[in-house]
């Protein structure tokens, strides 16, 4: 395969509410630049995203998958996340290493809580989006309402690139601004450009207007330019809307239909085209605070953001080159764990299927297989770097359960089992509780640990249980109390006793150290060593 130089790569995280047809969008990505010659199905298991056994068990993503395509000499690595809140963790993990967030929406219900939620993300994570409304076919669609509640929620910043001429089962045509042109397409999808017809010319150039004015405002010469003539080219008007994605001046709004292949390749166009490269972006920052420039010519480092296991393969990493060239066959130094790795092997990757390359540059995804011991999160560095990355921050667990296994005999197996699950996931985190006397289970929520169940019974052929996490009670003194004890010693003669007078009284926190005791009608005064 073709060795892409760091200013023609692009990264790119698909997210969006469940239900929201970011797994059909990938197969239609994937079908339109020629990188799958027929489309998958969810309903038939063949899809490129949801390829594990969970997944097409429940017919919903429970891992992140990693995929590339090409497109007019650019490749695009593109990881589609899960959309339920419970697999958050693949979320962030795939933001942190890509550049750009596609934000995908259903257009039959409109923003989300979770649209929300991944903005936040993107927020915190300075990251660029783009706002994509699917499902334009949808009866219950309203374009312009789900606009303006972009607009209300995030500003004058979410402004429309295109928009439907009609929505619903009709909905054919989008009028694009950028292009000003009408895009046509028929039953099987296939696009004709045309001229805005004269109905829709008003309201076109209004919106043009609008995208013309908010791309000037990202760059001196195009702002200036914007006051002599108030017209940008095509071109200026994409340089315009990158540099403002970059700044997050800019959330442009697409729409498609993914499902019947209306509006993707226009969408690939602008991520082909606009989207920022990855040496576009500001510089990350390693462990020490210090920046490190994505650069062919540096030092290399690799950076583990995310582990597979596979039947017949073992464990699968999955990395980003940080900065500098990695070769097949190059010995690098992992920089957590102080070992040296051998990497035999590189690929890229499209969800199950993998292809061999002999070399990758700053900025591009890959994995690699058969490392001795490499754990996500970790980094890897030629011998002359000591760079070290920990960008990555997983949310606190929100759900917890006791599990056991059916079979006490299994316990041991179940553990090995967790331990190799939470590579895969590291939001999954075990815990053996001495004080509970139980091994707890700690995740986002029940469709996470109910993945978890599943996995054990089906996979590891682990029959297990769930139990509520018991209460770690406290015992304490309720009321007061008094004991007597004489302990008698007779060895001959008179004979020795001795007396312990106990008393026992409540404590509550702030309450003054007690220094007069009463027994038997006399008081006696108690001195606190140290005060």
């Amino acid at each position: 395969m073709k060795v892409y130089k760091s200013s023609e790569i692009k990264n790119i995280a698909l997210l969006g509410n469940d239900g929201s047809g970011k797994t059909t969008l990938t197969e239609t990505l994937l079908y339109v630049s020629g990188q799958i010659a027929r489309k998958g199905r969810i309903t038939q298991q063949s899809t490129v995203s949801d390829y594990f056994p969970v997944e097409k068990t429940y017919g919903y993503s429970v891992f992140s998958t990693v995929f590339h395509t090409e497109w007019n000499g650019k490749k695009l690595n593109i990881i589609d996340c899960p959309g339920m809140d419970d697999f958050v963790g693949q979320a962030i993990t795939a933001m942190s290493v890509t550049d750009t967030t596609i934000l995908l929406i259903n257009g039959s219900v409109g923003p989300e809580v979770g649209t929300q939620n991944h903005f936040r993300y993107t927020e915190k994570l300075k990251k660029p989006v783009i706002f994509l409304v699917n499902q334009l076919d949808s009866p219950e669609c309203d374009y312009h309402t789900i606009v303006e509640n972009l607009q209300l929620t995030y500003g004058a910043k979410a402004i429309p690139v295109q928009y439907p001429v009609e929505t619903g089962e009709n909905f054919h045509q989008l009028i694009d601004v950028i292009l000003m042109k009408q895009l046509t397409y028929d039953a099987n999808g296939k696009l004709t450009l045309e001229e805005i017809p004269a109905s829709e010319m008003e309201k076109a150039q209004e919106m043009h207007h609008a995208l013309v004015e908010a791309a000037a405002e990202n760059d001196e010469a195009l702002m200036e330019k914007y006051f002599e003539t108030e017209k940008l080219t095509e071109d200026e008007m994409r340089e315009g809307i990158r540099k403002g994605m970059v700044t997050r001046g800019i959330f442009p709004i697409f729409c498609v239909c993914a499902g019947k292949n209306m509006g993707v390749d226009r969408l690939m166009e602008f991520l082909g085209n606009v989207v920022p490269h990855v040496d576009e972006m500001p510089a990350v920052h390693n462990t020490r605070g210090e920046e490190v420039p994505l650069k062919t010519d540096g030092p290399t480092s690799l950076f583990f953001f995310k582990t597979g296991v596979e039947p017949h393969i073992g464990e699968v990493q999955y990395f980003k080159v940080m900065s500098g060239v990695v070769r097949e066959g190059d010995d690098l130094i992992n920089a957590d764990r102080g070992t040296k790795e051998h990497l035999a092997t590189l690929y890229v990757c499209s969800g199950a299927n993998r292809e061999k390359v002999e070399e990758m540059q700053a900025g591009d995804i890959g994995c690699t297989v058969k490392l001795k011991d490499v754990r996500t999160g970790n980094t890897l560095n030629s011998v002359d770097n000591d760079c070290k990355f920990n960008f990555v921050k997983f949310p606190p667990a929100k759900y917890c359960r006791a599990i056991s296994a059916v079979n006490q005999a299994d316990t041991e197996k179940m553990m090995q089992a967790l331990t190799r699950m939470r590579l895969e996931d590291p939001t999954w985190i075990v815990e053996q509780s001495k004080e509970l006397r139980q091994t707890l289970v700690y995740g986002q929520g029940e469709f996470h640990l109910r993945t978890l169940k599943w996995r054990l019974e089906n996979l590891d052929k682990i029959q297990v249980n769930y139990a509520p996490q018991r209460i770690p009670y406290r015992e304490t003194i309720t009321k007061a109390a008094r004991a007597d004890y004489r302990h008698k010693k007779q060895s001959g003669g008179a004979g020795q006793f001795g007396e312990v007078h106990l008393i026992v009284e409540p404590y509550q926190e702030g309450m003054a150290d007690p220094v007069v005791y009463n027994l038997e009608g006399k008081e006696y005064r108690v001195t606190m060593k140290g005060k």
